[in-house]
């Protein structure tokens, strides 16, 4: 057998070329191995913490995954256990921000339902955390911000994949956000009402009206309506209102056996000396008297309004002698 000595110059080149080769290849599928074993082992470890509810090592370990392979093989995957990771955590934000990342990076994905129900689910749930959980008040007593964005992402799930097993759950709770945001308006209406800020009491319980129909919330907006119309002195459009509420929802409170409305003679006066009691002294109620409901008589013209007019001023002669001289101010103004 001939050694490389014995070979020409062109076949040792060659020889070495051929060695070069099958180092390289062989390296290459090392290497492929040995990092698919890598990735599988992370993804692994993130499911296997996931399963044990340890979510921040969930996350740890797939936010490792995404940094090390993140054309992998397990990346798409890794993105959804890292968004479900984020919502247990508590971590509604960064729930979100996953969740839309995944959909702006694989807009075709078999699984992109799912992105859509998490993130509608990642506000849904905030009020699950220690806060709401161990201290539970009035979720429609808050912001409705978040709850409003859920309610776009759950139809917005629903509008692209009406077939998703995740459309009736996602149907269900935008139910709940519905009527959630319709009291959410009721409260500020009331709000506006105890600040006698009745205009804009009544533009509130009017958009829950032609907005929010079916909702358990309507009834009292109705009565909203009704009163501030009273109250602002409208009472062509009270009578409309009331004719409504009655014909819809005869058990109102607010109407007696004759179908006769019952007008809150009295509300809230956020008081401070009431506040600081805590109800011992002062009084949260503020006699609330309706609009007048009789119109200034008009003139012969249509366009023009008998308004009376002020009395002048009374001189100062006029008060230093009590009334006896100077002038009252009286004559002019009965002109």
């Amino acid at each position: 057998m001939p050694s490389l000595l014995d070979l020409t110059p062109v076949n040792r080149i060659l020889l070495s070329l051929c060695l070069t080769l099958l180092l390289l290849s062989g390296c290459s599928s090392n290497d492929e191995d040995t990092s698919t074993s890598t990735e599988e082992a992370f993804f692994i470890a993130g499911a296997s913490s996931l399963d044990s509810g340890n979510w921040p090592r969930a996350i740890e370990v797939f936010q490792q995954l995404e940094a090390n392979f993140p054309f992998g093989r397990y990346a798409s995957q890794s993105q959804l256990e890292l968004i479900y990771a984020y919502y247990r955590n508590g971590e509604p934000e960064a729930a979100r921000a996953a969740a839309d990342r995944f959909i702006r990076l694989y807009p075709d994905h078999p699984n992109l339902d799912y992105a859509y129900y998490m993130k509608g689910m990642s506000f849904y749930s905030e009020d699950s955390r220690i806060l709401g959980r161990y201290m539970p008040t009035d979720p429609s007593k808050r912001d409705p911000g978040k709850a409003r964005e859920s309610f776009t992402d759950f139809s917005q799930l629903l509008s692209r994949f009406p077939e998703s097993p995740y459309a009736a759950d996602a149907r269900a709770r935008m139910i709940y956000l519905r009527n959630l945001l319709a009291a959410s308006e009721v409260h500020v209406a009331e709000f506006y009402i105890e600040r006698q800020a009745y205009l804009s009491a009544l533009n509130r319980a009017r958009y829950v009206v032609e907005n929010y129909q079916g909702s358990p919330v309507v009834p009292r907006a109705l009565e909203i309506m009704t009163e501030m119309y009273l109250r602002l002195g409208l009472n062509d459009l009270a009578d409309s209102t009331l004719l409504v509420l009655t014909s819809n929802y005869p058990n109102s409170g607010q109407v007696d056996a004759n179908g006769n409305f019952i007008v809150s003679t009295q509300i809230t006066d956020p008081s401070f000396l009431y506040s600081l009691s805590f109800g011992l002294l002062g009084s949260n109620k503020k006699d609330t008297p309706l609009a007048p409901t009789r119109r200034p008589t008009r003139l012969d013209t249509p366009y023009m309004v008998d308004i009376p007019q002020p009395p002048r001023d009374r001189s100062l002669l006029n008060v230093l002698t009590l009334g006896l001289l100077g002038d009252d101010g009286e004559e002019e103004s009965e002109q």
